[in-house]
């Protein structure tokens, strides 16, 4: 077994899911990449996001309540990155990335058009972590692009291809299957 090297605490746990949020406060809407992100309770459905305080977006959830995880294909890398190195503050992503905003069927932020997957979350809870605050979004409604799922109905991994967020920060893809839920027991 190789040696292992005693690391600071700090964000290790890779890939992470890359996903663009999008929100609104009634008037304005912003888009931000957060490879923080994720699903948290399955009954009912909810999805946390952690966001720094001195972010942007980060008065629009406050404020506005809820919010949208899109979920990116692999081909969107550049709109993906371009959302997490500017800032709203500075510049419409949506105009700077040809994204389209589209409306939601639950919530009051917009959907991103071209993603294939959108979650739409209703904010149930916020909680201070310290550098972050971790918006606890109950999920009410989700989007998914047809030509993504299979003859059974789900998504199908061969026809989306997510992107997610990997050591040393660079995007990446998933790779192959390495098994399903339940194959060391069912002898696959």
């Amino acid at each position: 077994m190789a040696e292992k090297r005693l690391l600071e605490p700090a964000t290790y746990l890779f890939p992470a899911p890359c996903v663009v949020v999008s929100c609104a406060d009634g008037g304005e809407t912003n888009l931000i990449t957060l490879a923080w992100a994720g699903t948290l309770c399955s009954e009912p459905p909810q999805v946390g996001i952690g966001v720094r305080r001195n972010r942007h977006s980060h008065g629009l959830l406050t404020r506005g309540g809820d919010y949208v995880v899109n979920i990116p294909a692999e081909d969107q890398a550049r709109a993906v990155d371009f959302c997490g190195v500017r800032s709203g503050r500075e510049v419409d992503k949506w105009d700077a990335t040809g994204l389209t905003p589209v409306p939601a069927e639950k919530v009051a932020s917009p959907l991103i058009a071209e993603f294939p997957v959108n979650l739409e979350c209703a904010v149930r809870r916020t909680l201070e972590l310290g550098s972050h605050d971790l918006f606890i979004g109950e999920i009410v409604a989700v989007q998914i692009d047809e030509s993504i799922l299979g003859p059974e109905g789900k998504i199908d991994d061969k026809r989306f291809k997510p992107l997610v967020y990997s050591f040393g920060g660079r995007y990446r893809g998933l790779g192959n299957p390495a098994g399903a839920a339940g194959f060391s027991v069912r002898g696959q």
